[in-house]
């Protein structure tokens, strides 16, 4: 094995370097066999993404495709269409001919095309007409329940950042003709999840959301401390390098239990290590980690009042509950206590909070240390 796939970040990961999430998994799996539709909610960088295409590698079969479909750059309820379905006409088919087969049976209203400069497999383009109808665009949405019927298999549409959707013009429209024509589907289900965990929720917490009560809901924790030090020590270990289990849990408590930090800050202590980790490589690789972020971190808080960074500094200093409190005010002036829920919503819109568990953290941890350090 590679020293590059000791750690991984910045990407999906499987194999030994997919740790804990054995209920989580074995929950999605179920959920995909017996077709029940499933949110996935957990702050950005907890995993999600791993453990759809886990889930995905362990229950797809010849009666069961799984379909996964990235809809972050779609602007339109437009381009969501025609990504959605040319996600499901080329996953849900072995062979060109038979996606192009599909296309021209149910998709009849469309022209389409192939990028031969790519995979043609996984690139198709779906080119809408100048003006499609409302019912051309309900053939887009309906084609993994007709393919599903035609094949006699059932299908699984995953959709990653599927709170995008919130953006579109019109959008609670067409999160209600999602609602209404994924319902009545019976041999496809849906996964549907995301990176802005605040922003999803808000599509099925309300009644009067379309998608209320849609399916279950599983909410990602965080990995357990003990698995994550396991995972650490072992792969040093298994380097012939040494760390200690009090330094492995230090590095998992620096980043929150961030499944992509934890990677990613032990990969860095990893790479200054030559036989042993001591006290001056773990504070080198946390800079580093802060550094790369710093630009990031300066253009998202810009835009800030003083009291909404006086409250990002307050949550970075521990405090996730009772903020609102005299004390805290006063400490960190945050202005009024009625002022608190204002600067809270908006900085929940901006995703740069969550709330977990009626606590509030930092939607990044990394940007906690950051603010220690301005």
């Amino acid at each position: 094995m590679g020293l590059n796939n000791l750690f991984i970040f910045g990407k999906t990961v499987s194999g030994d370097a997919f740790t804990d999430r054995e209920k989580d998994t074995a929950k999605l799996i179920s959920n995909f066999q017996y077709g029940v539709n499933t949110f996935i909610l957990s702050p950005r960088r907890w995993g999600k993404t791993s453990l759809v295409k886990k889930a995905k590698e362990t229950a797809e079969n010849n009666r069961l495709k799984i379909v996964y479909v990235d809809v972050h750059l779609c602007r339109s309820r437009e381009e969501f269409c025609e990504r959605y379905a040319s996600a499901v006409l080329t996953q849900t088919s072995n062979k060109m001919e038979e996606w192009m087969d599909n296309a021209r049976t149910f998709l009849n209203r469309f022209s389409f095309g192939v990028n031969t400069a790519a995979d043609p497999m996984s690139e198709i383009t779906l080119k809408l007409q100048l003006a499609p109808q409302e019912q051309s665009m309900e053939d887009l949405l309906q084609l993994p329940e007709r393919i599903a019927k035609r094949k006699k298999i059932n299908i699984v549409v995953c959709i990653d950042e599927f709170q995008q959707i919130g953006y579109f013009p019109n959008s609670k429209q067409f999160q209600t003709e999602l609602r209404s024509i994924w319902q009545h589907h019976e041999r496809t289900s849906y996964c549907l999840f995301g990176s802005k965990k605040h922003m999803l929720e808000t599509f099925f917490d309300d009644s009067s959301k379309p998608f209320y009560k849609f399916g279950d809901i599983i909410y990602l924790q965080r990995i357990p401390l003990e698995h994550w030090v396991k995972y650490i020590t072992d792969k040093f270990h298994r380097e012939g390098k040494k760390i200690t289990q009090k330094q492995a849990a230090w590095i998992v408590d620096q980043v929150d239990g961030n499944s992509s930090y934890v990677q990613q800050l032990s990969w860095y202590v990893f790479q200054r290590t030559d036989k042993k980790v001591d006290e001056h490589i773990l504070s080198e690789a946390v800079t580093e980690l802060i550094e790369q972020c710093g630009d990031v971190f300066e253009a998202k808080t810009e835009s800030l009042t003083g009291y909404q960074m006086n409250f990002l500094r307050c949550i970075a200093d521990g405090v996730h509950t009772g903020l609102s409190s005299a004390k805290n005010i006063n400490k960190y002036n945050l202005g009024t206590s009625s002022n608190i829920a204002i600067i809270k919503k908006y900085l929940l819109e901006k995703d740069l909070i969550s709330i977990q568990q009626k606590e509030v953290w930092l939607t990044d941890p990394v940007m906690g240390l950051w603010l220690k350090r301005q």
